[in-house]
C-alpha cells in the first residue's frame, strides 16, 4: 500500500498493552510508522527493549515500560511516566490476554483465574490509568481513542473455551456501553473480534483438545496474521474525528464461524 509510510498518526500518543510479541508488538510498530509516538508495555522487559529498538531504528519513538496490567499501582505510575516523557495519551490500545481453553469439568480454576485476571481485570486497570489522559487529549485534539481487543469467541460458541469466550463477551459489551459514555467527550470506543490469528496465545494452550483442533484449523485455512489486526487499529485511529467504527469482526477467509 502506498500509505504505509504516510504520518496520518504524527502528534498523537499511543500506548500498546501486550506489546511485547504478535498483535501488540505489531500494532505498536504501525502506529509509529504512523507518526505516532508509542508506549509499550508487557512484562518482558528484554523483548520490549528490543521492540523500542526496532521502532526506533525505523525512525520512529519509542518508550519500553515493563509492566503488570494486573498491577493497578503500577499502571497507574506508567501512565504517569508516559504522560511526562511523550505526552498526554490519546491513544490506548488495550491488548494483553490470554487463551487457555479447556473443558470446564476439569475444573482448571487456576486457569479459570488467569483468564479473568488478565483479559477482564488488567483490562480495566489499564482504562483507569489512561481513561482520565484521553479524555483530556480529546478535550485538547478534538478526538482520542480506546481500543480494545475481543475475540469471535465473544459472540460464537466454541466448546472448552466457555471462560475464555466469557472474558471477550465483556470486553465487547463494556466497549459499548463505554462508548455511550465517552463518545460525548469525543473518545472514540471500538471492539476488535479477530478470528484466529497466529499469535504466542495457541503456545499457552494446555489442553490437548483445543490444541488439535487449532492444529487442524491450521491446516484448513490461513490465520490470520498479527500486521492485519495492527492495520485495523491503524484504520481505526486514522478516521476523522467524527467518525466511530465501534466494534469490528475480522476473520480468515475460509474460517466459518
Amino acid at each position: 500500500m502506498t500509505t504505509q509510510n504516510t504520518p496520518t498518526l504524527a502528534g498523537r500518543v499511543a500506548v500498546v498493552t501486550g506489546a511485547s510479541s504478535g498483535i501488540g508488538a505489531a500494532t505498536a510498530k504501525r502506529l509509529a510508522a504512523s507518526g505516532a509516538q508509542v508506549a509499550v508495555l508487557a512484562r518482558r522487559a528484554d523483548r520490549l527493549e528490543h521492540l523500542a529498538k526496532e521502532i526506533e531504528h525505523a525512525g520512529g519513538t519509542a518508550l519500553a515500560l515493563p509492566v503488570d496490567v494486573t498491577d493497578a499501582e503500577a499502571m497507574r505510575a506508567a501512565a504517569e511516566r508516559v504522560a511526562t516523557e511523550l505526552g498526554t495519551v490519546d491513544l490506548l490500545f488495550n491488548n494483553a490476554g490470554v487463551m487457555l481453553p479447556a473443558p470446564v469439568d476439569e475444573l482448571r480454576i487456576d486457569q479459570w483465574q488467569r483468564q479473568i485476571d488478565l483479559n477482564v481485570t488488567g483490562l480495566m486497570n489499564a482504562i483507569g490509568a489512561f481513561v482520565p489522559q484521553l479524555i483530556a487529549a480529546a478535550a485538547d485534539k478534538g478526538v482520542a481513542d480506546l481500543v480494545n481487543t475481543s475475540s469471535i469467541a465473544a459472540q460464537n460458541i466454541f466448546p472448552n473455551f466457555a471462560v475464555y469466550s466469557g472474558t471477550k463477551a465483556y470486553v465487547t459489551h463494556l466497549s459499548r456501553t463505554l462508548r455511550a459514555e465517552l463518545g460525548a467527550k469525543d473518545v472514540r470506543v471500538s471492539a476488535i473480534e479477530p478470528g484466529i490469528v497466529g499469535t504466542e496465545l495457541e503456545s499457552h494452550v494446555t489442553d490437548a483438545g483445543a490444541r488439535e483442533w487449532l492444529e487442524a484449523s491450521k491446516q484448513a485455512m490461513t490465520w490470520l496474521d498479527p500486521e492485519d489486526i495492527a492495520e485495523t487499529v491503524n484504520f481505526l485511529a486514522s478516521q476523522p474525528a467524527h467518525v466511530n467504527l465501534q466494534q469490528i469482526t475480522i476473520m480468515p477467509t475460509r474460517q466459518p464461524s
